[in-house]
């Protein structure tokens, strides 16, 4: 079993900033992939922003070049550093995790969620 547990989230203006942590704890490899995922108002659950071990990395379309996934091996964080915010980056953030990136890119393969943190920007 994994429990996850994100931060961070809150209410902005346009082109604010807002960083997201989730921390991940029980069956935890250090290989695990991370990864962060957003769910719309009336929309289903998407993955936006991936980081294996080795940091490498992949973004959504809809995020890339603004959005900043990291990650501290040590502590089992993911960090979500989100940046020029948009009022269609609005929803329910929550982070994942998974030994397998195909699993990662599905997340309705994922079985463990934490109750993620709301982010609302407003126009």
């Amino acid at each position: 079993q994994v429990q996850l547990v994100e931060s961070g989230g809150g209410l902005v203006p346009a082109g604010g900033s807002l960083r997201l942590a989730c921390a991940a704890s029980g069956r935890i490899s250090s290989f695990n992939y991370m990864g962060w995922y957003r769910q719309a108002p009336g929309k289903q659950r998407e993955w936006i922003a991936l980081i294996g071990s080795g940091g490498n990395i992949q973004y959504g379309d809809s995020v890339k070049g603004r959005f900043t996934i990291s990650r501290d091996n040590a502590k089992n964080t993911v960090y979500l550093q989100m940046n020029s915010l948009k009022p269609e980056d609005t929803g329910v953030y929550y982070c994942n995790t998974d030994i397998n990136w195909v699993t990662m890119k599905s997340p309705g393969r994922l079985r463990s969620w934490g109750q993620g943190t709301q982010v609302t920007v407003s126009s």
